[in-house]
């Protein structure tokens, strides 16, 4: 259940191909998408080059572009399934005991 996919250097890239292509349908430049984010450009350029910026250098960008809303696509929220819903009722346990002797 603990599955890698891609390596971090990897996801960052895409995301900053993914912030590239919004600044660029927004019709913004590097400079002009910095000064409306109140960061620098090169910090925005290392952002889209390899996602290798802070997080407020992202959330300032993308407030400034209008898509801030995107944030919340990053880590979606858990959904229950009926099938848990089930086993809930049945009073089975919510945690998972250690076995004794198990390190």
């Amino acid at each position: 259940m603990n599955e890698v996919v891609k390596s971090t250097a990897e996801l960052q890239a895409e995301l900053g191909q993914a912030l590239r292509a919004l600044r660029i349908n927004r019709q913004l430049t590097q400079e002009n998408l910095a000064v409306k984010a109140g960061v620098s450009l090169r910090s925005l350029a290392n952002l889209e080059r390899n996602g290798g910026a802070t997080l407020q250098t992202l959330v300032r960008a993308l407030n400034a572009m209008g898509a801030a809303g995107t944030i919340s696509q990053l880590v979606p929220q858990p959904q229950i399934s009926p099938l848990a819903m089930l086993r809930h009722e049945t009073g089975r346990p919510q945690r998972v005991r250690r076995r004794s002797g198990a390190a």
